[in-house]
């Protein structure tokens, strides 16, 4: 299977630079599993399309402002180690080497360089005063994705509204699907029936990494830690049992749930890595459907759409939207991928 099979034309005007006014104001593309038909909704009418009984998964990993910049030398921490340690993405690399030491905001964080690992990463040891979180909030700025090219005014934007700490880490970009939903919007959504259940996967580089293989089942993911607590299972085993439809909001919850799920498609609680990497052939045992956002032409995030959807089915959608002027990637608009029926 060849990357370019998930390529698709986006003109630029299309990817949203912005969050829009509202964050339940988006558009909806509705898209049927089985058939590929479409419809075309507002975001708030999800309420409408989901049944009493069903259960949304949504992954609550908080995002930390872990871009840090010093002249012409960028580290964006990856992932917390042990010992103040951290995996380290470093633009340019040349100027992390083994021994260096660099400072972040007038001093206050120095980072000095340990090792270089696989792909090209360093460990670093951070020192610093205090608590690294609101050192972090000060200094430090959101990792937003290379194609948002405006300056952000409100980072709270790239935060969804159900983020929480956690001690085992965090992320380094927000799970998208979630910016959406307003506190409001979850309340109706439990009003009318409907279970919320949450779980935890702390978004790594990879999701900034393009697909480099032509063929696609040579690629590899970068591993990610993740997380369902045994009351998320309980929930989510319930609602398989009773009928209900699972509906997983963003490829980060869908990858978690697909990670800790056995053969009968009982979800597993527990904790660890995953670097799954779901694409079209793939047989999903713990969803029923999808809430996502649109994803970049040959992209991991693409093709696992293309997986629950269909790529022929996926592909037409995309090209729907673009003829639509949807909003596209991290704050644009979005799609449900379920069957209605």
């Amino acid at each position: 299977m060849d990357k370019k099979d998930f390529f698709y034309d986006l003109p630029k005007h299309l990817i949203a630079q912005q969050p829009i006014a509202r964050r339940d104001g988006s558009r909806l593309l509705v898209l049927e599993r089985a058939t590929g038909q479409t419809a075309h909704r507002m975001f708030t009418d999800i309420v409408s399309l989901l049944r009493p009984g069903d259960c949304i998964v949504i992954n609550d990993s908080k995002v930390i402002p872990a871009r840090l910049v010093e002249g012409n030398v960028e580290f964006l921490l990856h992932e917390r180690l042990e010992n103040n340690r951290w995996t380290t993405l470093v633009k340019p690399g040349k100027k992390a080497q083994p021994g260096d030491e660099i400072s972040f905001g007038g001093g206050r964080l120095k980072a000095k360089v340990l090792e270089i690992i696989d792909g090209g990463l360093r460990v670093a040891e951070l020192a610093h005063h205090g608590e690294l979180e609101p050192l972090l909030e000060e200094i430090g700025e959101m990792p937003l994705p290379h194609y948002i090219e405006e300056k952000q005014t409100d980072a709270t934007r790239y935060q969804t509204v159900y983020a929480q700490a956690d001690e085992a880490g965090a992320s380094v970009a927000a799970p998208t699907a979630g910016l959406h939903f307003t506190e409001a919007l979850l309340e109706d959504i439990q009003k009318a029936g409907i279970n919320i259940a949450r779980v935890t996967l702390h978004v790594g580089i990879g999701t900034f990494r393009p697909v480099k293989e032509d063929d696609i089942t040579k690629h590899h993911m970068h591993s990610e830690y993740c997380r369902i607590a045994p009351e998320t299972a309980r929930i989510i085993n319930e609602t398989k049992q009773n009928g209900g439809r699972v509906i997983a909001i963003g490829t980060t919850s869908c990858r978690t749930l697909e990670s800790r799920v056995n053969a009968q498609g009982e979800i597993l609680p527990g904790a660890g890595k995953t670097d799954i990497f779901i694409y079209p052939g793939y047989t999903f045992r713990a969803i029923d459907g999808l809430l996502t956002n649109f994803h970049l032409p040959e992209s991991t995030l693409i093709m696992l759409v293309s997986a629950l959807a269909g790529r022929d089915n996926t592909l037409a959608a995309y090209r729907e939207a673009v003829e639509r002027e949807y909003r596209f990637f991290s704050y644009g608009d979005a799609m449900l991928i379920v069957n209605m029926r």
